[in-house]
């Protein structure tokens, strides 16, 4: 690519004069249609006549560059050139001055010293030239980190993860079981060490959202996720539990309306629907946040808190049951961006109309989001053993009364004497006995 692909170099190289650049109105540089690969090196070097001019200062013989840029100078200003559409200049003024500078560049670190410093100097470069009118092409830069895979070696021949089985014992075999496999250190995903996963397996396997909560749901996106069979394991079961809430949602006898987007706090009766809802506004609320700022992750966590407050529900009444209807709408719209599929399967499934996609994004209920209620870990002897929770006004004696009521708490004081009770208001309770 760096050989005929790449763009070329606007240079002449004389005896006399040296290196001149190439006229102003000589350029641009095309390459020629007629070269030949069937021999090893440079195809602009072996043709015949395109390296062979005449000097722009003394006239005499001279040859072209004929090496190219390297492609990275071709990539470096792509997002001033789509900016806009005409094709008569190199950018649409109008439109470039509208669109940059870019909000979020999104990059692996291997470009901050390859492609992201090319793309700043050919921004400078266009700056001066007039072309766009800013210096720094893009406003925000997160770079997210890299998959990785345990690495297998035998016989100095690297092996694929297809290649090897694990044996009762945890023992890691070539695939035939003839040979022990040396077990190397966790890199990332590479051809030549052979430590890559085939994605179309993985969608085959276990479908697309799976392969998609999996990356969201390891790691920050700014650090290496290590790709691992129980990883993957583990999304298919979450993947399975949330279809699971359809099956006793829609097969409900007192569930007449499978479909409720709308509902407000005055709807909800009973104390199990209010803290269903108040769950589903807290995760509104936390997804929204966490996904704006990058923090996939953490959004993953709270809609695994959803879900499994929603399997945990019982719909006794019409009521719990439009509860939980809602409550499954808006789970899907919040899955929607990391498991489409399932997402849109669920959609239909309710009853929704269209494509959750296209659905607005829900908007949480403040007014419930703020509890009267704190929770306090419960210590005995400088240990965790359970938690309560309590009034945020509640005096010392209620407090310490619940502590020492608690289920967990209790079997750790029964038959010792309390010698100290510590609380510090609104974070945690240590009972000290003896």
């Amino acid at each position: 690519r760096q050989r005929y692909w790449g763009c070329p170099i606007p240079m002449i190289l004389c005896d006399t004069c040296g290196t001149v650049p190439v006229p102003r109105d000589a350029l641009p540089v095309t390459l020629p249609d007629d070269v030949s690969f069937d021999k090893p090196g440079n195809p602009l070097a072996h043709h015949p006549s395109w390296k062979h001019v005449k000097c722009p200062n003394c006239g005499g013989d001279a040859t072209r560059e004929t090496d190219t840029f390297d492609t990275f100078i071709d990539s470096s200003w792509y997002f001033a050139r789509f900016a806009g559409l005409k094709e008569d200049a190199p950018t649409d003024r109008a439109a470039v001055d509208y669109w940059l500078p870019v909000d979020q560049y999104i990059g692996g670190i291997e470009h901050a010293i390859l492609h992201l410093l090319y793309a700043r100097f050919t921004t400078r470069a266009m700056h001066k030239t007039g072309h766009v009118a800013v210096e720094e092409p893009f406003a925000g830069l997160f770079t997210q980190g890299m998959v990785c895979h345990e690495t297998y070696r035998h016989d100095g021949q690297w092996l694929s993860p297809d290649e090897i089985i694990r044996n009762g014992d945890g023992a890691v075999l070539a695939a035939d079981g003839s040979r022990a496999v040396s077990v190397g250190a966790v890199e990332k995903m590479s051809k030549s060490k052979k430590n890559i996963v085939d994605p179309d397996d993985i969608i085959a396997r276990y479908g697309a959202d799976t392969a998609r909560w999996f990356m969201l749901s390891d790691s920050p996106p700014e650090r290496d996720v290590q790709w691992t069979q129980d990883g993957i394991e583990g999304a298919w079961r979450f993947v399975q539990k949330v279809w699971r809430l359809f099956d006793g949602h829609i097969l409900e006898e007192h569930d007449a309306a499978r479909f409720v987007d709308g509902l407000t706090a005055s709807d909800i009766d009973g104390d199990d629907a209010r803290a269903l809802y108040r769950q589903v506004q807290l995760a509104i609320d936390a997804v929204t946040r966490e996904l704006e700022a990058l923090g996939f992750n953490r959004a993953v966590a709270r809609l695994y808190e959803l879900v499994n407050a929603l399997s945990a529900f019982k719909a006794r009444n019409g009521n719990d049951a439009a509860c939980r209807a809602y409550a499954l709408a808006q789970l899907m719209k919040l899955l929607s961006p990391m498991m489409p599929h399932l997402a849109e399967t669920g959609w239909q499934a309710l009853g929704g109309a269209g494509l959750v996609a296209d659905a607005a994004w829900p908007q949480a209920d403040t007014s419930v989001l703020t509890s009267d209620e704190v929770v306090l870990p419960v210590q005995v002897n400088g240990k965790k053993r359970g938690e309560i929770s309590v009034p945020k006004d509640a005096d010392e004696a209620i407090i310490k009364e619940m502590a020492l009521n608690e289920a967990g708490v209790k079997k750790f004081i029964d038959g010792q004497e309390l010698k100290k009770t510590i609380i510090v208001p609104g974070r945690i309770v240590n009972l000290v006995v003896k």
